[in-house]
């Protein structure tokens, strides 16, 4: 049997080629997972543009690379800041599958960089919105309905290196993901009586297509040719890479797993030694 055999898992924000949510969605779903993966699906507004977010075209074809490779998925598009908007993907998972073993909350943004004084309030709450609430709202209704189910079951967000480090031009981001270390060890303490974890992962630079842009605003930030920045980047990793989305996925795949089940409260790096504590 594989891993995950009937588990149903949902992954937020996998709607997006080369993306972290497409590498775990695609992990879920080959070791057996039913996966529903969300996105977007359209440009919102001034904070979603559509070269960031995964349209509902892009969202439909990973589903049919996954359902090619012999996996169950579904799409269902979700904008993550509106909590109805969550309780209703949680919703649909069960409706279609029967149940909710499996929460990833992986939506999110890294697009707005600025120096805290040039940085808005709508850019700053756009940040918080995506990359924090989002994964209140998701961690309150999957454990609403993991509590339901009397089985336990595993939530994990994906943080960042930037949940233990500071970084220039990413207040808001820093901001968020170091909020989300406090949200796991709260919401541990109180869903772990029912066999519920609640995990952070925190990758250190992945070139996925949000990773490329950064790449180049950060190679212009510090006055650097884009080959001297990634070169600097990758002398300072101690494995001697950078990042991939499938590292990522390999570490959701096992705090999810029956192994990981005395872990929860966490914050795992997966940084290649960069991040060490």
């Amino acid at each position: 049997m594989s891993a995950f055999d009937g588990k149903v898992a949902i992954v937020t924000g996998a709607g997006q080629r080369m993306g972290l949510g497409e590498a775990i969605a695609r992990r879920l779903a080959a070791d057996g997972a039913a996966v529903v993966i969300s996105d977007l699906g359209r440009s919102r507004d001034r904070s979603t543009p559509a070269d960031m977010i995964g349209d509902k075209d892009e969202m439909e074809a990973i589903a049919a690379d996954i359902r090619e490779a012999g996996g169950t998925v579904s799409t269902r598009t979700c904008d993550v800041r509106d909590e109805e908007q969550v309780a209703a993907l949680v919703r649909h998972a069960v409706e279609t599958y029967g149940a909710l073993h499996i929460m990833v909350n992986n939506a999110g943004i890294g697009y707005i960089m600025k120096l805290v004084t040039e940085l808005e309030q709508k850019e700053w709450d756009a940040v918080l919105d995506v990359n924090l609430r989002s994964s209140f709202f998701g961690i309150k209704h999957a454990a609403r309905q993991m509590i339901k189910q009397g089985r336990g079951g595993r939530i994990v967000n994906i943080a960042s290196q930037a949940a233990k480090s500071g970084f220039p031009y990413a207040a808001a981001y820093t901001s968020s993901k170091h909020a989300l270390v406090g949200l796991v060890r709260s919401t541990a303490i109180e869903l772990g009586a029912h066999g519920i974890t609640v995990n952070n992962v925190c990758p250190n630079h992945v070139t996925t297509g949000l990773g490329a842009w950064q790449n180049t605003f950060f190679a212009d930030k510090t006055g650097k040719s884009l080959e001297q920045y990634l070169a600097d980047m990758k002398a300072r990793i101690p494995l001697g890479r950078p990042g991939l989305p499938e590292d990522t996925a390999n570490a959701v795949a096992f705090l999810c797993s029956d192994e990981a089940s005395y872990i929860t409260a966490e914050s795992m790096n997966v940084s290649g030694g960069e991040e060490p504590h």
